[in-house]
């Protein structure tokens, strides 16, 4: 049997940002168009950048480079980021173009008012600057304005909109490298919603497996969009956040078989890393039968008030590992348990 190949790594927007800045930059500052780019990484790998476009008029300059993401399945994927680069006095200035979202709540990285252009892109851009003006002997005075063609539609396909960034896709990365599949840009976002539900005084959130337990707890709560936190099955990733920056109510909503996982101990609710004990589902409801059960879902077919049980069970885990939080304070959770077509199976609270 061959050896699967290894899953390609790709580039993050902030790098391809910080690339295109540097190609821009070059031609302003009196270079010649180049066919590709290289630049520095924050751990100092040196990755080459093929430019996908070119343009200048009076005064400015940009190039384009086309985001490869590798192997990972990211929405960015194939588009086009572009920097222009103008002449500018005060050192660096960052502008959002098309496509680029601006940031209009507190608890972001980035204040409100400013261009969603991550901290470690904006640094390696300010690096590219003061790289070139030092070799020219000229002052790193420069505004760049980030676009990307099409960045409003992809942004309808990430957390933006919740996070109260408007207008686009953020410029992203700490490493300037996109592992594949990796769960750290997902749990980091619903670091950045615990952040900004914080930071705008909401006083209750919610996590949710799946969009139509989101759906069913949003409308049970009357909750606003940034208040509902993307999850899926990271509620590890959520909880152990929560601990250390708490938010006073918490509801946790997903159907029978992640909540199940999430009762019997489980915080990564993924199908390849947790299962449903059934035997333990079977004492829980008193129904020797579940034993046999292939799902959560048919077991609840077998025990009406399986999903209340479950909720209940899920409550009692919540409130011992998570509910008294670093500050001594304690979070009041809730639990809802829906099934695939959104009826409501158990809430405990």
């Amino acid at each position: 049997m061959s050896t699967p190949a290894p899953l390609r790594r790709g580039w993050t927007t902030g790098a391809c940002a910080a690339a295109a800045t540097r190609a821009a930059l070059l031609r302003l500052w009196g270079g010649n168009w180049v066919d590709e780019v290289s630049i520095t990484l924050p751990r100092g790998e040196t990755p080459v950048f093929a430019l996908e476009h070119r343009a200048e008029g009076e005064g400015w300059a940009e190039a384009g480079i086309v985001k490869d993401a590798g192997d990972d399945p990211d929405v960015t994927h194939g588009a086009l980021i572009v920097a222009r680069v103008r002449d500018m006095s005060g050192g660096v200035t960052f502008r959002a173009g098309e496509g680029v979202g601006m940031v209009t709540k507190p608890g972001l990285p980035i204040p409100p008012g400013e261009p969603a252009i991550n901290p470690v892109p904006r640094a390696m851009m300010e690096e590219v600057v003061a790289e070139i003006a030092a070799d020219q002997a000229r002052a790193p005075d420069v505004e760049i304005t980030i676009s990307v063609p099409g960045g409003a539609t992809l942004a309808e396909k990430t957390w933006n909109p919740r996070l109260g960034i408007t207008g686009g896709i953020s410029i992203l990365g700490t490493t300037g490298i996109v592992r594949p599949f990796s769960c750290a840009a997902w749990i980091a976002s619903i670091h950045r919603g615990v952040d900004v539900a914080r930071a705008t005084g909401l006083g209750h959130v919610a996590g949710c497996t799946g969009a139509t337990s989101e759906r069913v707890v949003q409308g049970l709560y009357d909750l606003p969009d940034h208040a509902m936190l993307d999850m899926g099955d990271f509620a590890g990733g959520l909880l152990k956040y929560l601990a250390k920056h708490p938010v006073p109510r918490v509801t946790i909503g997903g159907g029978i078989g992640k909540i199940t996982k999430l009762a019997q101990g489980a915080v990564d609710l993924h199908s390849a890393r947790s299962q449903v004990d059934f035997s333990a589902l079977a004492e829980l409801a008193g129904v020797p039968e579940i034993a046999g059960a292939n799902t959560a879902l048919e077991a609840s077919r077998m025990a009406p008030d399986l999903g209340q049980l479950v909720a209940e069970a899920a409550l009692t885990q919540l409130v011992g590992r998570f509910g008294t939080v670093q500050d001594g304070s304690a979070i009041a959770f809730d639990v809802v348990v829906i099934d695939r077509g959104g009826a409501i199976l158990g809430r405990a609270s």
